[in-house]
């Protein structure tokens, strides 16, 4: 279905629940991209990128949480990828995206775990779904950016599968198993390459904290009680 249409939204659940009496598990994973610079995109592209792997979401966990709070159980699981936590050039608005979910779920499982009720995130890493496929350029390139959205232009000229690592069946193999015993888990990363690349994400934005630890403890107020919200 169209995830951007209200009416097949209304519908999907609707049928859901009249089939099944309920829907247990959620499953976000529409998706689109465009690659380009930030400067070089066309504005409704990035918008239709916000419009499916943001609002789209969104839209449909408003839909099945009150049937799920009402029966006191549910999942929703929350199709993020790599790009949700580390960013590249050319793919800035794909990631923010995904980004502005990564924050969404991370309260969301706050507001609902109280009520008996899941939500996780999955950071997927290049799987061969086909996704090569569907991705377009979004604008007219830019001398400027030769280097770098330029650089993905290119690359994507000469991809081949062994760049995409990720085995989709394996991927539902582990998130099935994730949903039906690993209760505790909010974030899930599948994929060699996502976790190299997380990693290393992880390990950068520490070193950030260190370096900078000195000067952000000295912007509070004198004697500040340095309250924890």
């Amino acid at each position: 279905m169209d995830v951007t249409d209200r009416d097949q939204r209304v519908a999907a659940i609707e049928h859901a629940l009249a089939h099944f009496h309920g829907v247990d598990v959620l499953v976000n994973n529409a998706g689109i991209d465009y690659l380009g610079s930030i400067e070089e995109q066309r504005e409704e592209d990035y918008r239709a990128q916000f419009e499916v792997n943001f609002f789209g979401p969104v839209e449909m966990i408003r839909l099945v949480l009150p049937a799920m709070r009402a029966r006191g159980t549910g999942t929703i699981v929350n199709i993020s990828s790599m790009d949700g936590l580390s960013s590249l050039p050319a793919n800035g608005y794909y990631s923010s995206s995904k980004f502005a979910l990564e924050g969404l779920t991370e309260a969301l499982w706050q507001e609902i775990q109280p009520l008996g009720l899941r939500a996780l995130l999955v950071e997927p890493g290049s799987f061969r779904t086909g996704i090569e496929q569907r991705t377009k350029f979004s604008g007219a390139p830019m001398a400027a950016y030769e280097a770098t959205s330029g650089a993905f232009r290119n690359l994507m000229s000469t991809l081949t599968p062994d760049m995409f690592p990720g085995d989709p069946a394996r991927a539902a193999a582990a998130l099935y198993e994730v949903v039906v015993s690993q209760p505790q888990r909010h974030w899930v990363v599948l994929g060699s390459d996502a976790q190299r690349r997380i990693k290393a994400k992880l390990k950068q934005l520490e070193a950030e904290l260190e370096i900078g630890e000195s000067m952000a403890m000295s912007t509070d107020f004198p004697g500040s009680s340095r309250a924890v919200l």
